[in-house]
């Protein structure tokens, strides 16, 4: 891609999330989905990996997606709009790898999970967050061969990097990149980011916006 054409897309990108951005719904099912209407794109990651905060600063809002301290209280798909008129939806997938959670709990949303990944034509691009502090996990993994099996195209996504040593993130970044490489649908691309200081929102944010429009 030529820089031109790569700043051009990033000022689409920034435009564009600098735009009506609404949540629309909560979907405990699949009977609940919105209409297949526009590109939409995923969020997944182990509870507490900073999701709904890369959101909110993603979409430059301060409590859009909510927080919380508590694992696994979003056991739904929620949907957000972006664009007027419509362009795409965000989808913040609920978080895995609790442990406190009833078996029960993590049946249903392993069900709900994969029925909406391997059903949604719109999909276009899934993102699995993974702290930086830990790396990847089983459980991430896990997800991860969920999105394989799916033939669903996803980044990773390094979170709360500014917690991390500089000296670290290096070592971090190329462990990241050997497993990607291990999986058929991970694209080769990593982000590595910080809803506090702001370090690689922008990039992902582009990364987004292609993925919807390509």
């Amino acid at each position: 891609m030529t820089a031109n054409r790569s700043e051009e897309l990033a000022e689409r990108a920034r435009k564009l999330f600098a735009g009506r951005i609404e949540f629309l719904k909560s979907a405990p099912g699949l009977e609940f989905l919105p209409d297949p209407v526009v590109p939409e794109i995923a969020f997944a990651g182990r509870s507490n990996v900073g999701k709904s905060s890369l959101l909110n600063a993603l979409i430059n809002r301060k409590a859009m997606a909510r927080t919380s301290n508590t694992p696994g209280r979003t056991q739904e798909l929620n949907f957000f709009e972006v664009g007027e008129p419509l362009q795409l939806r965000l989808v913040d997938m609920p978080g895995y790898g609790f442990a406190e959670a009833p078996k029960d709990l993590v049946r249903r949303w392993k069900h709900l999970v994969n029925d909406y990944l391997r059903g949604r034509t719109v999909l276009k691009r899934a993102l699995v967050l993974v702290d930086s502090r830990h790396g990847l996990k089983e459980v991430d993994r896990e997800m991860m061969r969920m999105l394989d099996d799916a033939a669903v195209g996803y980044h990773l996504v390094l979170t709360k990097g500014d917690k991390v040593k500089p000296s670290a993130l290096g070592p971090l970044y190329e462990s990241t990149a050997t497993e990607a490489r291990k999986h058929p649908a991970a694209h080769p691309a990593i982000f590595t980011t910080s809803s506090e200081t702001g370090s690689g929102i922008a990039e992902l944010r582009t990364a987004i916006y292609e993925a919807a429009t390509s």
